[in-house]
């Protein structure tokens, strides 16, 4: 039995299907709170583990973590 095949995408999908910019899906993966794939010129995430973030009411990640692009603190 083959194992389940990892679904990733760029970070300009993985940012779309967040709700969030680029540079967020990119700081969440230097912190730690998703992973990064793909080599060194391409970044990619599971996009399955992305939905999981926004899953329920223990989603890991807080309202600080998201970039609403306003460029406000």
């Amino acid at each position: 039995m083959r194992a389940a095949r990892r679904r990733t995408v760029p970070t300009e999908l993985a940012a779309l299907a967040m709700g969030v910019s680029e540079a967020t899906i990119r700081k969440w993966a230097s912190r730690g709170k998703i992973t990064r794939y793909g080599g060194p010129q391409r970044a990619e995430y599971d996009l399955d583990e992305l939905l999981t973030l926004t899953a329920g009411p223990h989603a890991r990640l807080s309202t600080a973590d998201i970039d609403t692009g306003t460029g406000i603190p």
